[in-house]
């Protein structure tokens, strides 16, 4: 499940991605960095805490659930992350920078937000008009079919639910 997860991120030439974004109810994400199989460091973060934010920095961000919108958005500068690993093993990391912002940014998604839920009202209007098309593109494929509704979504989420009790 995770390898797969990584081979979807760099083929939509991702750095980050959670597990509630391809369809599994797990507090999980994985990073790399670079978004680059043969270099950086692939890492797997489950059941992430963070903790103690310093600094305040503002930076693009963009995301793989709302493909080619793209806006400013501020983060803590750095951050502490406490998490598990594949192994079980408990993992801590102080960050900055690039991986500071993408281990918050795949937080986000596993706590349910999205990097435009954190934008300033001048950059939501900025990009309100992505939005929208992003949005007819999506009713649109529902009605074709290529999108699960929400019931079915909801569905598969109660049977993979089951299936770890």
């Amino acid at each position: 499940m995770v390898q797969r997860m990584f081979e979807l991120m760099y083929e939509h030439r991702g750095v980050g991605l959670a597990a509630n974004q391809v369809d599994l109810p797990y507090r999980l994400f994985i990073t790399n960095p670079k978004g680059d199989p043969k270099s950086g460091e692939e890492r797997v973060f489950i059941n992430p805490v963070l903790r103690h934010p310093r600094g305040l920095v503002e930076a693009e961000e963009g995301c793989l659930s709302i493909p080619e919108v793209y806006a400013p958005v501020k983060r803590a500068e750095k951050i502490e992350i406490d998490a598990y690993d594949l192994n079980g093993q408990s993992v801590h990391l102080e960050l900055d920078g690039l991986f500071a912002r993408v281990v918050q940014h795949e937080t986000d998604h596993i706590d349910g937000k999205l990097f435009i839920d954190r934008l300033s009202t001048t950059a939501g209007l900025d990009i309100r008009e992505s939005l929208r098309e992003f949005e007819d593109e999506f009713l649109a494929g529902r009605e074709r079919g290529h999108i699960p509704s929400d019931a079915e979504i909801a569905a598969r989420w109660a049977e993979l639910e089951n299936l770890r009790t």
